[in-house]
């Protein structure tokens, strides 16, 4: 692949971080990249949303600090749930997390903030190909119960 393509997909992703702001531009910018993005502003709100569905979301990115519930508490719950669920964090700063602690957790991307969009969309794909072998073909179900308009 060429070092100048940003990696597209159509995959399913929950983005999670506490600044609306954020959340939009994240919507927007992996929107435009082919991605189906729910949002929310909220670690609690998420995790209520994905263990309701777990078998919708392809890829879970989140914020590492965020008010009630950190992003790295969050995905760990999410991986009881669903334990080949990939998840990315982010983060501005975070002396609670690296990217050593986060793959020893299993969390298969820790990126500081701000991130490029090049390096974000790369991060994406080789967390989604990384983890394609696991997807199967029971969750259709639920995917068409979210997203019923989608063939």
């Amino acid at each position: 692949m060429h070092d100048n393509v940003i990696q597209r997909g159509t995959e399913r992703i929950l983005f999670v971080d506490d600044e609306p702001m954020l959340t939009a531009l994240a919507k927007a910018m992996l929107g435009g990249l082919g991605y189906q993005v729910e949002t929310r502003t909220s670690a609690v709100e998420a995790l209520e949303l994905f263990s309701q569905c777990p078998e919708v979301f392809d890829l879970v990115i989140s914020d590492q600090t965020m008010p009630r519930m950190s992003g790295m508490e969050m995905a760990l719950k999410m991986m009881k749930v669903r334990p080949e669920i990939p998840i990315i964090l982010c983060s501005g700063y975070s002396e609670a997390v690296d990217s050593k602690l986060a793959r020893e957790l299993r969390i298969k991307d820790f990126l500081l903030k701000p991130i490029s969009q090049k390096a974000f969309a790369s991060a994406i794909r080789k967390a989604l190909d990384e983890n394609s072998h696991l997807l199967n073909l029971k969750r259709e179900d639920s995917v068409r119960a979210y997203w019923p308009d989608n063939s």
